[in-house]
């Protein structure tokens, strides 16, 4: 076994790794940018180096840099992690050469399952069902609209190179097909260096769903089930889960049968995942195949009980699987929930910037379910604009597929993040959806549900009720407190006032006390617009950020942030202002005028913070809603701005090559 082992990668994955790795009692190497000198894996690992600037091409993708770093501290081996250098074969060759041992499969799988194309040959010549498709090179956007006319569209745009949702585009037409394929050529080139395309049919209304194996160097090959990972947007996946409500026994072993065969015909050894495309029929079709540990390896870890981590080091140091097929049992549910630094208001544009506060819910059991939160951040840590958004990976595990998703919506609420905008309040809705809960999913569940965007739940008339008796139990926590501070001139006397108005969003409710007295912990029972009292228990101080408490019974974790004369309260995708007042003051507080947002239709402003790569309008240019205005680049993804309307360009304000802030102008309409 190795002694020690570096880690190319940073972020969660590479605490991951380092916490697997110290259990086994391996030292651990860390790897730095510029960006990450104070990052989370620093601190953790046992020795760490500077690589570079904060640019990935400049640091973590410099080959020559990483195996530097291993001949200084002396690693023998080097685990990748995900993205990066993992699917690149050329540095698994570089580290066989100075003798470095590389924690992930050979230079053969590598290669032939890291190129699209060829994988889809070697599936094909394994037996596994593929879809339809041209598999050679397309040099040109107007090839690309022929070849897409011949497969029949929809058709799925792709790069050869590619991952995480980078260089693909659908096309619905021949338009879409030409323009598709230059988008998709142009970021393929950027993020993997590597621009070659190839296009296949894109199956309607399908499901994403991908096997787990792991091999060894001995020739054992292993399937451990399956995971769903159909909840995506924009191809990028946002909840996955194990085992699949969908996928029945003889579909598992069917699919696990057709993933070791491709695994078994490039003599794969190491942890992999052979994707498929199910149609609704429960027909499947390989994808492709990922030669490297996949970001929501955590779900098929707490289902099987098998640290993917730890058998894939294993593997590297030349030791036969401990495990047969007959050993993998699926046991319980385990779903994954990605944190991600976008702003679901806006799109789910990118955001960046320090985390002003980050607590996560506590990890372990919690009676009816488990928590885990894979995470590469701690308070105070910066989100950057040169890498991978995604802040955390927030798992729980139940002996159900519905306690487990319970339980993650109860984690969820409990997620507290400040600081930059967050997918949390848009997962959180997700979680109480009913279509997700029923299973019936597809990757175009966001798509379809979602058509215009997110925007908060809007709150049931009892959801109303608890978040007015938690303004309430709060508000009168903090009188308590002043009324009671040393030094104050005219300390409260009396009796607590018995009724209440508590304006929940746009809602006034009429709140009266029945008993209780407003200490910490608090235990007062209330009426909410007259009905059936309800006894609010909870040991909220002022400062909190949570709330934590029952209210008429109901176990309820609510997000707390002060704001004028009230609080902003989150809760189960609701999100929304409550102010605490005397029944006077509301009647005052309802006759004084609403601030009106300025009015910015005739302005293109800067979605997320970016770099302009391209203006593709000039100023006196008429244009048509819909037609592309600019097109502007954040962590490794271009984003097209279009037209809302027809206008005519006044002025334009930035250049290509300008790096951006939000709602920076880019450009002024007439």
């Amino acid at each position: 076994m190795f002694s020690k082992i570096l880690i190319a990668n940073r972020g969660e994955i590479a605490c991951r790794v380092i916490k697997s790795a110290q259990s086994m009692g391996i030292k651990t190497v860390a790897v730095y940018s510029d960006a990450d000198r104070h990052a989370l894996h620093v601190e953790m690992a046992d020795e760490a180096v500077h690589v570079g600037a904060a640019a990935a091409a400049e640091s973590y993708l410099v080959i020559d840099r990483i195996i530097a770093a291993c001949k200084q501290t002396g690693a023998e081996a080097v685990h990748p992690g995900y993205g990066f250098l993992s699917e690149r074969a050329a540095f698994a060759e570089a580290l066989k050469a100075e003798g470095i041992a590389f924690i992930g499969p050979n230079v053969k799988a590598i290669e032939a399952m890291g190129d699209k194309i060829t994988s889809k040959k070697f599936a094909a010549e394994a037996g596994v069902s593929t879809v339809p498709g041209y598999m050679g090179l397309i040099e040109s956007p107007e090839e690309a609209v022929r070849i897409s006319g011949e497969i029949g569209y929809p058709v799925m745009i792709k790069a050869s190179a590619g991952g995480g949702g980078k260089g693909m585009r659908i096309a619905w037409s021949a338009e879409e097909a030409g323009e598709g394929y230059t988008r998709a050529k142009s970021e393929a080139a950027s993020s993997f260096g590597d621009d070659r395309i190839f296009i296949e049919k894109f199956i309607e209304n399908p499901r994403h769903i991908e096997i787990q194996v792991l091999g060894d160097k001995h020739g054992n090959v292993i399937y451990l089930g399956e995971r769903e990972c159909s909840i995506q947007r924009r191809n990028q996946k946002v909840i996955e889960e194990a085992p699949s409500s969908f996928v029945d026994e003889e579909m598992r072993r069917q699919m696990g049968e057709q993933a070791v065969a491709l695994s078994k015909a490039v003599d794969y050894d190491s942890a992999g995942t052979v994707e498929f495309v199910v149609g609704q029929d429960k027909s499947f079709f390989f994808l492709e195949m990922n030669t490297r540990l996949q970001v929501e390896h955590p779900v098929t870890e707490l289902v099987t009980s098998v640290d993917l981590v730890e058998q894939m080091i294993r593997v590297a140091a030349g030791e036969t699987l401990s495990i047969s097929q007959s050993d993998v049992t699926l046991k319980g549910w385990a779903v994954e929930s990605r944190i991600y630094a976008e702003d679901p208001f806006r799109n789910f544009l990118p955001s960046i910037g320090r985390l002003t506060r980050y607590r996560p819910p506590a990890e372990g059991d919690k009676g009816e379910y488990l928590v885990r939160n894979d995470t590469g951040v701690v308070e105070g840590s910066e989100i950057s604009m040169f890498y991978d958004p995604m802040i955390a990976k927030l798992v729980t595990y139940a002996s159900t597929r519905a306690k487990a998703v319970e339980g993650m919506s109860d984690a969820l609420d409990e997620f507290v993040v400040d600081g930059i905008q967050h997918n949390v309040p848009f997962l959180s809705s997700l979680m109480k959806h009913e279509r997700w809960k029923s299973g019936n999913i597809s990757t175009n569940f966001i798509a379809e549900e979602y058509p215009d965007g997110f925007e908060p739940s809007e709150p049931d008339v009892e959801a109303k009720e608890v978040l007015a008796c938690v303004a309430l139990s709060m508000a009168l926590i903090e009188r308590e407190r002043l009324d009671h501070l040393p030094g104050r001139l005219r300390p409260h006397s009396g009796y607590t006032r018995a009724e209440w108005a508590v304006k929940v969003g746009d809602e006034t409710l009429c709140v009266e006390l029945q008993e209780g007295f407003p200490a910490t912990p608090i235990e007062m029972d209330m009426k909410v617009s007259g009905k059936d009292s309800l006894t609010v228990h909870s040991n909220w101080s002022p400062g909190d950020v949570l709330w934590h408490g029952k209210v008429g019974g109901q176990t309820v974790a609510v997000q707390v942030r002060p704001i004028k004369n009230g609080y902003h309260l989150d809760w189960q995708g609701c999100s929304l202002p409550a102010k605490v007042m005397t029944p006077r003051i509301a009647e005052l507080e309802a006759l004084m005028p609403e601030k009106v947002a300025p009015d910015t239709s005739n302005l293109l402003l800067c979605p997320m913070p970016g770099l302009v790569v391209s203006l593709s309008v000039s100023e006196g240019q008429e244009v048509k809603a819909g037609e592309q205005l600019a097109i502007v680049e954040a962590m490794k993804m271009e984003n097209v701005l279009r037209a809302e309307r027809d206008c005519v360009v006044k002025t334009i304000k930035a250049a290509p090559g300008d790096s951006l802030s939000v709602d920076a102008v880019i450009m002024e309409f007439e």
